[in-house]
C-alpha cells in the first residue's frame, strides 16, 4: 500500500457537475450519498499507518455491537428449540404438529415483511430503523411468556418474524458501506459466527434453569417462560445500545474525525460503490431480477436452507431421541456452537487471505456433507457417533454466509443490492418454512427421512457453489477482454465509483469470487 493523496477540491466536480454531466451512464443513475459527503471537503494523505489506525478504530466501534446483536437475534429465534423440552408443548396444549407450525409461521412473518424492510433500509436512515426494530422484538420474545395456547404462540411468532427481517440484509449493508471487498469476507465472519456463540449460551442457560427449577421445584413461571423474559429483556437492551453507538454511514460517523470520515469513505472507491442512494431506481429494480448472480445466490440459499429449517427447531428433540435426558440433550448441544464460531472465523479468514470465497465455502459444505452421512447412517446406539455427526454438520453456516456475503461485495447499485438482498432473504424463509415440514415426529427418534432429504439439499448447494465461481470467473474474464478491445476508447469517468452504478453498468467492476 503507497501513500496518496485524497483531494475532493479543485481536480473533482462539483455533485451538481457529476449528475448533469454529458456520460448517459452517470446522468441516469444520480449520485450515491458517498459523493455528496465528499463534496467540498479538504484534502487528507492517506498513509497505511492511518489506513491501519482507521481500520482498527472501525472494527473496534462496530464489530462487538454488531456480534453481540446477531448472537442475540440467533438465539432469540431459536429461544423456541430450548423451550421444547421445557415442558412448552404441554404447558400451552400443543397437539399434532402445531410445534412444527411454530417453526414455520416465524418465517412467514419474515417472509411477509422482507422486502417491505429493505425498501425501508434504503429510504431511512438504516442504523435507527435497524435499532428500532431490534427493540421491538425484544418486547415481542417477551410476550411469548404471556402465551397459553397455540394461537398465542403463533401470533408472538410471526411478529418476531417481521420485526427480525430486517437485520441480516441491515448487518449486510453495513458491511459494504465500511470494509473493502477484501475486508468483508472475515469482518462478516466475525460478527455471524455469533450464531454459534448464541448456542452455547442458550444450551448453558436453558440447562441451567431446568436444573435450577428440578433442585427448588415449583416456580411461578415455567423454565421456558422465564428463558423468554430473559432473552428478550437482553434483546431490549442491546437494541437501546445500538442506536447510541452505530451511526448511519461513515459520514455520520461520531467516533470519527472529519479527516477520518473522509478516509472512510475514499476507501471505499475499490469497491467501485458507495455506502447508498436514497433514490429508488427502477433499472436498478429490474436489473435485480435479470442478474443470473441473483438466481445462483437464491437457489443456494432456499435449498441449503431446508435442513436449517428442521435443525433449529428439532435439534434439542433429536438429541433427546438419543436416549439423552432433557437436561442433557440441552448441554450436549453446546459443542455444535463452538463447531461454528471455529469454522466460520477461520474459513471467512481464509477467503480474505486467498480472496477464494466460493472454495472455502464449497470445503465447509463438503465436512457439513460428511456429517449428515453419518447421522443417515449411524444407528442409534452409537451415541458418540451420532454427536459427532451433528457437529459436523454445524461447520455448515461457514459456507452459507461466504456466499451471502457476495450481497456486500459483488451486487453494486443501492436499489439493485436491497432488491437481491430481498430476494435472497425472502428464499431464506422458503427453505427454512419446508424444512420444520421434512420432519414428521412419527419418524422419530432417528428422522432418518429428514436427513437424508437434507443431504440431498446440500450435495445440491454445493454444486451451486461451483457453478457460481465459474458464473464469477467468466464474468470478469468477458470484461478484461472487453477492456482490451476498447482499449483507449475506454474512458473512466471521474468518480464514477461513486455514482451509484451497478455491477453490471460499471465495466472496471470486478466480482470477488
Amino acid at each position: 500500500m503507497t501513500e496518496r493523496e485524497i483531494s475532493t477540491t479543485g481536480s473533482m466536480k462539483s455533485v451538481s457537475e457529476m449528475i448533469h454531466g454529458p456520460d448517459s451512464r452517470l446522468s441516469s443513475t444520480g449520485p450515491d450519498e458517498a459523493l455528496k459527503a465528499l463534496d467540498g471537503s479538504e484534502t487528507v494523505i492517506l498513509t497505511p499507518e492511518k489506513e491501519r489506525a482507521l481500520l482498527w478504530k472501525i472494527d473496534l466501534h462496530l464489530i462487538p455491537i454488531f456480534s453481540l446483536l446477531y448472537g442475540l437475534q440467533f438465539l432469540d429465534k431459536t429461544t423456541i428449540s430450548y423451550a421444547a423440552v421445557m415442558d412448552i408443548m404441554q404447558d400451552t396444549h400443543l397437539k399434532g404438529d402445531n410445534f412444527n407450525w411454530l417453526g414455520s409461521v416465524f418465517y412467514f412473518g419474515y417472509l411477509f415483511w422482507e422486502y417491505p424492510a429493505n425498501y425501508l433500509m434504503q429510504k431511512l436512515p438504516l442504523a435507527k430503523f435497524t435499532g428500532f426494530n431490534i427493540v421491538v422484538w425484544g418486547a415481542i420474545l417477551m410476550l411469548h411468556a404471556a402465551c397459553s395456547n397455540f394461537a398465542g404462540l403463533a401470533t408472538v411468532r410471526f411478529f418476531l418474524g417481521v420485526f427480525e427481517a430486517s437485520i441480516s440484509p441491515a448487518f449486510l449493508l453495513f458491511v459494504s458501506q465500511w470494509w473493502r471487498v477484501r475486508e468483508q469476507a472475515f469482518r462478516t465472519s466475525m460478527w455471524f459466527c455469533w450464531n454459534g456463540v448464541a448456542q452455547i449460551v442458550g444450551a448453558v442457560c436453558s440447562y441451567a434453569m431446568v436444573r435450577g427449577i428440578d433442585k427448588h421445584g415449583y416456580t411461578a413461571l415455567g423454565g421456558w417462560q422465564l428463558l423468554f423474559l430473559a432473552t428478550g429483556g437482553l434483546t431490549i437492551l442491546a437494541g437501546i445500545l445500538f442506536l447510541f453507538i452505530i451511526p448511519d454511514s461513515p459520514a455520520t460517523a461520531w467516533f470519527l474525525t472529519r479527516e477520518e470520515r473522509i478516509m472512510a469513505i475514499e476507501r471505499l472507491r475499490e469497491n467501485n460503490q458507495g455506502f447508498g442512494s436514497k433514490k429508488f431506481k427502477k433499472q436498478q429494480f429490474i436489473e435485480a431480477f435479470t442478474d443470473p448472480q441473483t438466481y445462483y445466490i437464491a437457489t443456494f440459499v432456499i435449498i441449503s436452507s431446508i435442513p436449517n429449517g428442521f435443525l433449529t427447531t428439532f435439534k434439542n428433540i433429536i438429541f433427546k431421541g438419543f436416549g439423552l435426558t432433557a437436561e442433557k440433550s440441552l448441554l450436549y448441544g453446546a459443542p455444535n456452537g463452538a463447531v461454528q464460531i471455529v469454522s466460520t472465523l477461520l474459513f471467512g479468514w481464509l477467503a480474505d487471505k486467498y480472496q477464494n470465497r466460493m472454495v472455502f465455502a464449497t470445503v465447509a459444505m463438503a465436512i457439513s456433507l460428511l456429517g449428515f452421512a453419518l447421522a443417515v447412517a449411524l444407528p442409534r446406539s452409537n451415541l458418540n457417533g451420532n454427536l459427532a455427526a451433528y457437529y459436523l454438520i454445524s461447520a455448515s453456516p461457514a459456507s452459507f454466509i461466504l456466499l451471502v456475503s457476495c450481497i456486500s461485495s459483488n451486487v453494486a447499485g443501492y436499489t439493485k443490492k436491497t432488491t437481491v438482498s430481498a430476494i435472497v432473504f425472502i428464499a431464506y424463509c422458503v427453505g427454512n418454512l419446508i424444512g420444520p415440514h421434512t420432519i414428521n415426529l412419527k419418524d422419530g427418534p432417528m428422522y432418518v427421512k429428514a436427513k437424508t432429504i437434507s443431504l440431498i439439499a446440500w450435495c445440491i448447494s454445493a454444486a451451486i457453489l461451483i457453478a457460481l465461481r465459474f458464473y464469477y470467473t467468466r464474468s470478469n474474464a468477458a470484461r478484461d477482454k472487453k477492456m482490451r478491445v476498447l482499449g483507449d476508447c475506454y474512458q473512466h469517468q471521474e468518480n464514477q465509483e461513486f455514482m451509484d452504478l451497478t455491477d453490471r453498468e460499471n465495466l472496471e467492476f470486478r466480482y470477488t469470487y
